[in-house]
């Protein structure tokens, strides 16, 4: 576990008396979210820019504010879940004087840098506030298995973190920074949406091929049984910035990166996704890591050098 982080592992009981708790943005997650809290006890105000979208959760027991003024005047807690930052800038800073004084917890997607802008911005209005990312679907919102980030002052977290368990057995806060939780969040999201686009090309290369994708995938799974064991290896050498030498090294895999984007390129699918890696590997050999193992490629990422290849 990363330093610094601290994890609760169990979806919290009812609150009693239940705490007072408002959810801004009613899309999917949202609800979601919304939901999880009534489970849990809490008595739960909703507000969407689209009327009619909290009608489920009020017959669940949620209260649905007629304005955002409304919603935030009615809990301590202010839960905001919109499709980015610039959506929940424009409801959340004609709201700043409603805010002062209470807590807001925005698990909204967005890039670690809007993260630091919303923090400077509560901390001017005096809002306690808190960052977060929600990391697993909807269906898993609110079970032991929920995955959420937070970061931002400790006591704010520690205060609240009975409440926000409620949204997921693993409630993780990662850091005072209050951009962290936008870290982890855009630091999985490239692994996930990463491995999702090798595995499409796997397939399209497959059946460019001749081969049925159904007919590789029980070999797959030869290969994805390495990668826990990888991740581990690769991220102690690059936070070392130490690369040991293997005896097929980084030349030996640039040949099968090699092999791959001819064969794409051959089978005329779109090899862009692989040709970045390609690229990649090549220009960690330049920086002098042609004997060392994967993780020497951070060298390449970090040293960029544009360049062409035929």
């Amino acid at each position: 576990m990363p330093t610094g982080t601290t994890v609760s592992s169990a979806v919290s009981s009812p609150v009693t008396p239940p705490l007072a708790v408002t959810v801004i943005g009613l899309g999917a997650m949202g609800s979601a979210l919304a939901g999880a809290f009534l489970d849990a006890g809490h008595s739960v105000t909703v507000w969407n820019r689209t009327p009619g979208k909290g009608d489920a959760l009020a017959a669940r027991g949620a209260v649905v504010a007629a304005t955002a003024e409304e919603a935030v005047t009615a809990s301590e807690l202010i839960v905001v879940c919109l499709v980015d930052y610039d959506a929940s800038e424009a409801i959340l800073t004609p709201l700043a004087k409603a805010l002062s004084g209470r807590t807001l917890v925005n698990v909204t997607a967005d890039v670690p840098d809007r993260a630091r802008t919303a923090a400077a911005w509560a901390a001017e209005h005096g809002i306690a506030y808190l960052d977060g990312a929600v990391m697993v679907p909807t269906a898993v919102v609110g079970t032991p298995a929920g995955l959420l980030f937070y970061s931002g002052d400790p006591t704010t977290f520690e205060r609240y973190e009975p409440v926000l368990r409620a949204l997921g057995g693993r409630t993780v806060h990662v850091g005072d920074s209050p951009d962290r939780a936008a870290v982890f969040d855009v630091a999985l999201l490239d692994l996930f949406y990463g491995a999702m686009g090798a595995m499409i090309h796997a397939f399209a290369l497959a059946r460019a091929h001749g081969v049925p994708a159904a007919e590789v995938v029980p070999y797959m799974t030869s290969i994805v049984d390495l990668l826990p064991e990888a991740l581990e290896a690769m991220a102690g050498d690059i936070d070392a910035r130490s690369y040991p030498a293997l005896t097929a090294g980084l030349g030996t895999m640039a040949a099968s990166v090699d092999h791959i984007v001819h064969a794409g390129r051959a089978a005329g699918i779109d090899s862009a996704q692989m040709e970045g890696i390609q690229r990649m590997t090549d220009r960690a050999r330049e920086l002098g890591h042609a004997d060392s193992g994967w993780a020497a490629n951070y060298e390449a990422l970090i040293n960029p050098r544009t360049r062409d290849r035929s």
